[in-house]
């Protein structure tokens, strides 16, 4: 699957993720279980694949992330497979590791990525997981930067780290910053190297609303309005 590059939207409400996907600037869908309780999706596999396959066509080519819904290794790796053949641009989320720390996740990672499946590594809190999971086969390394920040890190710096290394080690995993915090944090993480931002349908207007455009456009506005 190609890598497409800049901002993805965080839902799982396909009205939502229409309404900004016509703007022309996403680029991809990411989800995960709290988000899709946060919607309201409801319960049921079936709902999920039914739900999970309208976003994919919507935004086909551009890839849609969904997480697997169990710490079993077998069942994951089953819900893995399954989840994958829905669509062409389906994308694998993971978790770096199991809610205990049992580190058995990186061997499905590169397990499903040796079947050509795309994997999105999540979870992870430091570059030192996201470097071991892109040398894993990981297509996409999820880096939470607004808890980095929280821990008292600067996510700006592990981000450009974290590049330099992907870079260094010809490495094709690309870098999600996520977790966001403020709506500064988008430029600022693609600037400081991730190739991809997630960002919720809460802040997206306003990376697009400005209030000295608003004032300018009333002045433009009333000005053209002299001229009728």
């Amino acid at each position: 699957m190609h890598s497409y590059q800049g901002i993805y939207i965080d839902s799982s409400i396909l009205s939502e993720i229409e309404k900004y996907y016509k703007k022309g600037f996403i680029r991809g869908v990411t989800t995960n279980p709290s988000i899709m309780v946060k919607d309201g999706l409801d319960k049921g596999l079936e709902n999920i694949k039914k739900t999970s396959i309208k976003i994919a066509n919507l935004v086909n080519p551009y890839p849609v992330s969904i997480e697997v819904l169990s710490e079993d290794h077998g069942l994951a790796k089953e819900q893995a497979t399954e989840f994958s053949s829905w669509a062409p641009n389906i994308v694998i989320k993971l978790t770096i590791h199991g809610p205990n720390g049992k580190p058995d996740n990186l061997s499905l990672i590169k397990e499903l990525s040796e079947k050509d499946i795309s994997i999105n590594a999540t979870a992870m809190m430091s570059i030192q997981q996201c470097f071991l999971a892109a040398a894993a086969g990981a297509s996409y390394v999820s880096l939470f930067c607004g808890r980095v920040n929280n821990m008292g890190y600067d996510s700006r710096l592990e981000l450009e780290k974290l590049r330099n290394l992907i870079d260094k080690f010809n490495y094709k995993s690309k870098i999600i910053a996520c977790s966001l915090r403020e709506a500064s944090n988008v430029m600022d993480w693609l600037a400081s190297g991730a190739h991809i931002v997630t960002v919720p349908p809460s802040f997206i207007d306003m990376l697009i609303v400005h209030p000295y455009s608003k004032e300018t456009i009333q002045m433009f506005l009333k000005d053209a309005s002299k001229l009728i």
